[in-house]
């Protein structure tokens, strides 16, 4: 799909100018062109059209990104070089590569093809049975490139016929499905339809079983015989003779079923025949609508026309959406079948508008669906919330471990505790200090333990004084160790 990537671009006039000259030169049997000759062509062939008055320094851009899409070869050419500099700048030259023609002359055919231009050629079946005539001859002398050039030629009248015969039913059914009937939109396409169908039809019936027999002849020469003599003549050398016998096989199957009626179904020139007449049978209905419609004066557009002046003319907007209920039936109903509480009182047969009303719950009202108590509902976990917090907890846990370990390793006295070391000491010091029994007496030490330290307070003959990052904190006759 790169390679239509022209089309699409920018661009795409000034590509698809420089690609035109590439093909006017194919067409004169100039196969490579360099910069300035495409922009001498483009000057022949462009005449007034200002989108192709293109330079050679404007051209030489829009080469090299065909090139890059693949649409373009492109190789060096020494010999234009008339100096050592001109030598040393590298002139390349172009062409189209395989795929690259082939995608221009899609999007040629595109660009000139007419959505109105639908016909079915009938002159194509006479050629179809002189040349499956002559294709039977051929095999029985042997002759090989004969038989490439019938079967060629078979092949590509037949795909050209199969696509006009698409594009007409495409054209037709856009006709009889539309809206708009009017007297002038069928005249348009009356005549040549019903003329060009009647005349195919018939020359598709009296054609199809001569070309049937035709092909029976061919096939009683010897099938294998003719699909390996045009294999070993087809022009495609770079295909193994296997391959080539391959697809010849599968197009002359294709061909078969055109004319000979399968097993289980009709041949195409049956379904053809047969979509033909239908084809005629919607145009004339197609009349006879528009010869109703202008006996009774009134269409789908004029009924259409009319319903949107009432929409226009209403009041309020209230009573456009109750002209739209009754227009369109567009309405909810909602189906309820149940008791009144009390069934003595009020009977099941008791008419809705008689009966008084019911409570009913939302669900029944909105859904029509009676409530159950269902599954239990879902507990939000706030999963990232949850790591974040913990990874704060560890956090917090490793600092401690850290201050613990260096009131540990430093101990209190002489130096000033920073603010994990305080917070460490100060929780040793509630732990230690919670453990103390007051009895009468003096209490010998205690213990406080966290983070894998111990805090140990023994009584002191003077009061001690730890320095900290909040302050001093003086301990009264108790004198702090740490291990």
């Amino acid at each position: 799909m790169r390679l239509f990537s022209f089309a699409t671009a920018e661009k795409r006039a000034d590509y698809l100018w420089v690609l035109r000259a590439f093909d006017h030169a194919r067409a004169n049997y100039v196969v490579l062109l360099h910069g300035a000759e495409v922009a001498d062509r483009l000057a022949t062939i462009a005449a007034d059209d200002p989108a192709g008055r293109l330079t050679a320094a404007e051209i030489g851009p829009l080469l090299e990104q065909l090139h890059q899409w693949g649409v373009l070869e492109r190789s060096y050419d020494g010999s234009r070089a008339a100096t050592l500099a001109e030598y040393r700048n590298r002139h390349f030259v172009y062409q189209f590569s395989q795929l690259g023609y082939q995608t221009f002359r899609a999007v040629e055919d595109v660009l000139g093809a007419r959505g109105d231009d639908a016909s079915l050629s009938r002159l194509a079946l006479p050629d179809l049975l002189a040349d499956m005539n002559e294709l039977a001859e051929a095999n029985r002398a042997a002759d090989g490139d004969l038989i490439y050039r019938k079967l060629n030629r078979l092949d590509s009248t037949l795909s050209e016929m199969a696509a006009r015969a698409a594009q007409f039913y495409l054209t037709l059914g856009d006709l009889v499905r539309t809206t708009e009937i009017t007297p002038e939109s069928f005249l348009t396409h009356k005549d040549a339809l019903l003329t060009h169908m009647r005349e195919f039809s018939s020359d598709l019936a009296r054609y199809a079983p001569k070309i049937a027999r035709a092909i029976a002849e061919v096939e009683a020469t010897g099938i294998e015989r003719l699909l390996a003599r045009a294999a070993a003549s087809d022009e495609r050398m770079f295909l193994p003779v296997e391959e080539r016998e391959a697809d010849w096989a599968a197009r002359w199957r294709g061909l078969t079923q055109w004319f000979v009626a399968a097993e289980a179904g009709l041949s195409e020139s049956e379904r053809l025949r047969e979509g033909t007449m239908s084809a005629i049978a919607a145009v004339l209905a197609l009349l006879r609508r528009v010869t109703e419609t202008r006996r009774g004066g009134v269409s789908r557009e004029s009924q259409l026309r009319h319903l949107a002046g009432w929409f226009a003319a209403t009041p309020t907007e209230d009573a456009a959406h109750a002209l739209y209920r009754s227009v369109f039936d567009l309405g909810q109903p909602r189906h309820l079948s149940m008791l009144h509480p009390d069934a003595d009182v009020i009977p099941q047969s008791r008419s809705w508008w008689d009966a008084p009303p019911v409570e009913i719950s939302r669900t029944l009202a909105e859904t029509g669906r009676t409530p159950s108590t269902g599954l239990p509902g879902r507990v939000q976990r706030n999963d990232a919330g949850i790591r974040r917090l913990r990874e704060r907890q560890l956090d917090q846990q490793r600092a401690r471990s850290v201050a613990a370990a260096s009131l540990a390793a430093g101990g209190v006295y002489e130096r000033t505790l920073d603010e994990q070391e305080t917070q460490v000491l100060l929780s040793l010091l509630n732990a230690a200090l919670t453990a103390r029994v007051p009895v009468s007496g003096r209490v010998a030490s205690s213990t406080g333990s966290d983070s894998g330290v111990r805090l140990t307070l023994t009584p002191h003959t003077e009061s001690t004084t730890v320095r900290t990052a909040r302050g001093s904190l003086h301990l009264d006759g108790l004198r702090v160790s740490v291990q």
